[in-house]
């Protein structure tokens, strides 16, 4: 299949530094809100990239939740491999793509749990469904058929039909706390304006990059 031909033209006035934030959580919560209001689907999905010992980079789509200048929270089941590999490495990658507006952005920072008061705040606000759910799925296993796994469910439903779901110890919430964040903005001609914020003494810098 020859892919060649395949290209979109960026038609962006671009960006200019002027146009930023000096506080990069601030901007990206203008861009957040814009994807919000383009009504994009899933404008809280964003890829996290994740290396354990062995070197291998594993990536996958989770949800943001919140996020303020301490960092950006997700929650995922802590026995899972991309738990595994934050215990091993408690780096990690974040990338939003909303192509949409031409746009994305890149977080790289540190990452470690959130309290289990926060975790189980979240875990209350949560559908029961998607209660039962995080009991259900040993993340990342292998199964044998997906039968088997509504099976579980419908098991687990039954057990909390008339209670409440007890919180999993299991499961909880991670915090990535940014070093750096890049703004991407698609240009004309592939020349897209790239500014990237890294944290120094406490303090953000930013710069423009060569795309």
């Amino acid at each position: 299949m020859d892919l060649s031909q395949l290209r979109r033209k960026y038609t962006t006035k671009g960006l200019k530094i002027k146009d930023l934030d000096s506080n990069p959580i601030k901007q990206f919560e203008t861009w957040f809100k814009n994807a919000i209001d383009a009504k994009l689907l899933e404008p809280n999905a964003m890829s996290l990239a994740t290396v354990g010992n062995d070197m291998m980079p594993s990536i996958r789509t989770v949800l943001l939740k919140t996020f303020d200048e301490q960092g950006f929270v997700f929650f995922t089941n802590y026995k899972s491999k991309k738990a595994e590999q934050i215990e091993q490495n408690p780096k990690a990658a974040l990338l939003f793509t909303w192509l949409e507006l031409e746009r994305q952005i890149k977080i790289e920072g540190t990452i470690e749990k959130i309290s289990t008061t926060d975790s189980l705040k979240y875990f209350l606000s949560r559908p029961k469904g998607s209660q039962i759910g995080a009991w259900v799925s040993h993340q990342s296993e292998i199964i044998s058929s997906r039968s088997l796994l509504e099976q579980k469910f419908d098991e687990m439903k039954k057990k909390f039909v008339k209670g409440e779901v007890p919180f999993p110890s299991f499961w909880g919430g991670y915090i990535i706390k940014p070093i750096h964040i890049e703004f991407w903005q698609g240009g004309q001609d592939r020349l897209h304006d790239r500014f990237t914020y890294t944290l120094k003494d406490n303090n953000w810098e930013v710069s423009r990059l060569a795309p």
